[in-house]
C-alpha cells in the first residue's frame, strides 16, 4: 500500500493505493491531471477559470466545457433533491456589517439556471445578479470522477481524498482504509482534537462539513460561518460545529453535510429519514451518531 499527499485548493489532497509502484505513480498521475482540470472549469478562486466567467456573464448566455457542464449538473440535481437547503447560486454573497447579522443580497435560486446540454457541453444562462459557488458538491464529485480515474488507471484499490471528500472504489486493505474524522482534514493522529474518531471505509464516499475551519471576514472585525442558508439568504448560526456523513458516494455525502449544516436542529431527523450513516458533534461538544455509525468504541464501518 502507498499514499502521496500534495497541496490542493487550500488543503492536502491524497490518493492510497493497495498496489505500489508504477500502478500507484498512474494513480496518482490520472488524479492530478484530472484535478487540474476542475480547477480552471469551476474554481471561483481563479480569475481565468470558465466558472469566474460565467459569473461575469451578467445574464447573458454562456457556453462552458464538459467538465464545468457535468458539475453543474450535479450541483443542480443536489439542490432538487434536497429541495434547496443545498443551492449553488449562493456565490453572490454580499455580507452587510450595518446589520446585527449580516444578510446576503438574493437574486435568483438553483431554479432559475438554464442549462442546455450539447456536444461540447453545455450553454448556461444566469439570472442578472447570480453567481454559482459549487463547493458544496464539486469537490466532492471530482473526488468521485478521481477515484474512478485513479482506479482505471491503477487496476487497483484506492482512495482519493481531495481536501477531505473521500471516494474509495475497488479492493480495500484488510479491515478497510482507515480515516480519521475530525474538525479539520489537516489534522493527524498526533493533533487531533478530543472529538476525533477513526473509522475504516469499504466503498463509497464520506465527507465532513465543519463551520470552524472556513470563516467568512464581514469587515467589521468579525466572522461568519461560509456556509449560507438559502432559505433566508444568511451565514448559518452553527448549531453544529461538525457534520461527517457515509454514502453510497462522495457527492451524497457532502450534499447530506452541508444540508445538515443549514437544517440546523432539524439535521439529525432528515439524516434519519434520508437513512445515512452520520455523526454530528454540536457546537457544545456533544456527539450524535445517526444510523450505523459506529460508536468510538467499535471504530467500524460507518455503512
Amino acid at each position: 500500500m502507498q499514499t502521496t499527499r500534495f497541496d490542493l485548493w487550500g488543503g492536502i489532497a491524497s490518493v492510497s493505493t493497495i498496489d505500489d509502484g508504477d500502478a500507484h505513480e498512474r494513480a496518482v498521475a490520472s488524479v492530478r491531471a484530472w484535478v487540474a482540470d476542475v480547477e480552471v472549469a469551476a474554481s471561483t478562486y481563479r480569475d481565468d477559470s470558465e466558472i469566474t466567467a460565467l459569473n461575469a456573464a451578467d445574464g447573458r448566455p454562456t457556453h462552458v466545457g464538459p467538465v464545468l457542464a457535468e458539475a453543474l449538473q450535479v450541483a443542480l440535481a443536489a439542490a432538487r433533491r434536497t429541495e434547496g437547503t443545498v443551492d449553488p447560486t449562493v456565490g453572490a454573497v454580499t455580507l452587510s456589517t450595518a446589520a446585527a447579522m449580516p444578510t446576503v443580497t438574493r437574486a435568483g435560486s438553483y431554479r432559475d439556471v438554464a442549462i442546455v446540454p450539447d456536444a461540447h457541453g453545455a450553454l448556461v444562462t444566469l439570472p442578472r445578479g447570480v453567481a454559482l459557488d459549487l463547493g458544496a458538491t464539486c469537490k466532492a464529485w471530482a473526488a468521485d470522477r478521481g477515484a474512478d480515474l485513479a482506479a482505471a488507471a491503477s487496476a487497483s484499490g484506492v482512495l482519493v481524498s481531495l481536501a477531505g471528500d473521500i471516494a474509495v472504489r475497488g479492493e480495500v486493505p484488510e479491515g478497510g482504509w482507515l480515516v480519521l474524522v475530525t474538525d479539520d482534514h489537516r489534522e493527524t493522529a498526533d493533533s487531533h482534537g478530543p472529538a476525533a474518531q477513526t473509522v475504516s471505509l469499504h466503498g463509497g464516499g464520506l465527507a465532513t462539513s465543519s463551520t470552524t475551519v472556513r470563516r467568512r471576514d464581514t469587515g467589521d472585525g468579525r466572522t461568519v460561518s461560509h456556509v449560507v442558508d438559502p432559505i433566508n439568504w444568511r451565514p448559518v448560526t452553527p448549531v453544529w460545529r461538525t457534520v461527517t456523513v457515509a454514502a453510497d458516494d462522495c457527492v451524497a455525502a457532502n450534499t447530506a453535510t452541508t444540508a445538515a449544516i443549514v437544517l440546523g436542529d432539524r439535521a439529525q431527523a432528515w439524516l434519519e429519514r434520508s437513512g445515512l450513516a452520520a455523526r454530528l458533534v454540536g457546537v457544545d461538544g456533544d456527539i450524535v451518531r445517526v444510523g450505523a455509525w459506529p460508536a468510538p468504541e467499535t471504530e467500524g464501518a460507518p455503512a
